[in-house]
């Protein structure tokens, strides 16, 4: 019997997929797959609830269970409940795969893309905090757009110590709200924005993060940038082919057409290494057993 990862999702079920993976030095099969409620969260606990002990690692996706700024790192409350329904397996949301995989991804690609003076888009650093400080880190001119993106507040920040100072003063608070005012669940997943926003792509080379933010508010004409992200369906590829876009950098690899939720594959990686939690270091090893590479597709 493979081993077999769920992602239970208050995203759209649109976007449901199954793959079964075989790698080589791992002994295992194993089954991924992606299912989503539609932005119901009972829908999500209740499935929690019928697969907890029946799968090896659960994966929460469409939303944030933890997000951090510097070594702080705060709980959002409605995912706190779905998690909490996990009694016997353990429930992963991609964090530790983030903080490690993306700041990895972008020092390799470095020698490739070279980031020093890349004008960068990440609309929401918190998410990827990770992403954020390898960005700072390699040069980049980074506009971090938690509040325009998060928030719906004209103020775009540009140094990554004003983000963290902001962050542990609203974080607290931001946690408590219902997960739908600050991102997109459901059907809403499918909707475009097209507002004052758009002018913040228009200033990237680079847009960089989470690919849901991006097709909300992304505007007709992407000529020649670059997308770094990681859950991407073959719909989204025609959908950046339509904008123009050049390249897209997935974290994680495609399996069978797409390229699946970090969720999914810090998962995939507890599934493999037999126990939770695991450390930084675990992760790191486990990214090089697994061959996790960044996939670069030139559209």
């Amino acid at each position: 019997m493979p081993k077999r990862v769920v992602s239970v999702s208050i995203g759209s079920s649109k976007r449901n997929s199954k793959a079964e993976v075989n790698l080589e030095g791992l002994g295992d099969s194993f089954s991924l797959e992606r299912i989503g409620t539609d932005g119901s969260w009972a829908k999500a606990i209740e499935l929690v609830k019928e697969l907890d002990g029946k799968v090896d690692a659960f994966g929460l996706g469409g939303a944030d269970l933890y997000v951090y700024a510097g070594n702080r790192r705060y709980t959002f409350r409605d995912s706190k409940k779905m998690a909490d329904a996990a009694q016997k397996t353990p429930m992963l949301d991609g964090s530790g795969l983030k903080h490690t995989l993306e700041r990895k991804v972008v020092r390799d690609l470095n020698p490739i893309i070279g980031w020093k003076g890349k004008k960068v888009l990440i609309p929401s650093a918190v998410d990827r905090f990770g992403l954020a400080e390898a960005m700072n880190e390699a040069g980049a001119e980074v506009l971090y757009g938690d509040f325009i993106f998060g928030l719906g507040i004209n103020i775009p920040i540009y140094r990554l110590s004003t983000l963290q100072k902001i962050a542990y003063i609203l974080l607290p608070i931001i946690t408590q709200l219902p997960f739908e005012w600050l991102y997109p669940t459901g059907e809403k997943q499918d909707k475009q924005v097209l507002d004052w926003r758009q002018k913040y792509f228009q200033w990237a080379d680079v847009v960089a993060g989470d690919w849901l933010y991006m097709r909300r508010y992304m505007p007709p004409d992407m000529k020649g940038k670059i997308i770094l992200t990681n859950t991407t369906t073959e719909d989204d590829l025609a959908f950046m082919r339509e904008r123009g876009i050049k390249t897209l950098v997935t974290t994680t690899p495609r399996l069978q057409g797409r390229s699946f939720g970090t969720n999914v594959m810090e998962g995939f990686i507890v599934a493999a290494a037999g126990k939770y939690p695991l450390s930084e270091s675990d992760y790191l090893e486990y990214i090089e057993k697994l061959g996790l590479k960044p996939e670069i597709t030139q559209l």
